[in-house]
């Protein structure tokens, strides 16, 4: 398993969406990283395991996985296998303005969490059709004929209701063999994810689940990518970002958080975010 220090934020969207249609032939060289935006990768080709949160997803061709924001994610790719695929990515604002209460389009990603299993594997003919819901996006946005964008905004909310769909009328119980995880770390994540605002050592996390400190330690990096520390961080960042997103103070958003020392929460935030609170707000 790779091993990374650090887990970053990766690429920015400063529109309602924006699709990219990418072919490697080389392996590529990334390190663990999430994004503020939600993402969809329709796979056209190649061998590419994705690592979402501790989940490993060997794809297979025409596979959507659906990458929620601020899932700590990357993609292993075998070298010569020429890797294409069409990714789509998306920002809730587009999604909350053209949803209803009745029919939240960012359901599916929702969805996804909630199981705990980030992917959509169609079957039969459906496969063909996600291919084809993906090229309407790209070529409409390459069009510059009459209501363009409406043409634009209208093919990528297609997609998203037929994913909905998709998604929601699907079995809940997994696929266990479209992913691999390993069943002790992710009960460890869930503790974390449920305890952000309290002190999470090393030692208690050990002492919690009866394993030794070195192990925890080691099995995590190994699945996760990274260390407990910086997944705890970067969580906690994460939760308090939301927070003010939701006009919560920053010093309460920060303690909520489990930021114990608000200088330290700061300087995190600035290193994480290019900003601080009030200036990201």
């Amino acid at each position: 398993m790779l091993d990374r220090s650090e887990i970053g934020k990766r690429g920015y969207l400063n529109e309602p969406y924006r699709l990219f249609h990418l072919r490697d032939d080389r392996a590529l060289a990334l390190d663990y990283h999430y994004h503020e935006f939600d993402k969809l990768v329709l796979l056209l080709g190649g061998r590419v395991t994705y690592h979402i949160e501790g989940k490993c997803y060997p794809l297979q061709p025409m596979d959507v996985l659906l990458v929620s924001r601020n899932l700590i994610h990357l993609p292993v790719v075998e070298d010569g296998q020429g890797y294409e695929r069409m990714v789509l990515w998306i920002g809730r604002e587009f999604m909350s303005r053209f949803g209803a209460p009745e029919a939240d389009l960012s359901d599916c990603f929702r969805l996804t969490e909630q199981r705990g299993v980030h992917l959509h594997r169609p079957r039969g003919e459906e496969r063909e059709r996600w291919r084809e819901l993906f090229e309407r996006v790209e070529a409409a946005g390459q069009d510059e004929g009459f209501a363009a964008r409406l043409l634009a905004d209208t093919c990528v909310l297609q997609l998203l209701i037929c994913l909905n769909r998709a998604v929601g009328g699907a079995r809940e119980e997994a696929d266990t063999a479209a992913y691999r995880f390993d069943p002790k770390m992710e009960e460890v994540t869930r503790y974390i994810m449920a305890h952000l605002g309290e002190e999470l050592s090393i030692g208690r996390l050990a002492g919690a689940f009866f394993l030794s400190r070195y192990y925890l330690m080691h099995r995590f990096k190994e699945v996760y990518g990274c260390s407990v520390h910086q997944y705890i961080r970067q969580k906690r960042l994460q939760q308090a970002a939301e927070a003010i997103r939701r006009d919560v103070p920053v010093l309460k958003a920060a303690e909520d958080a489990g930021f114990g020392d608000y200088s330290v929460f700061l300087r995190a935030f600035r290193a994480a975010y290019g900003k601080s609170p009030r200036e990201w707000k």
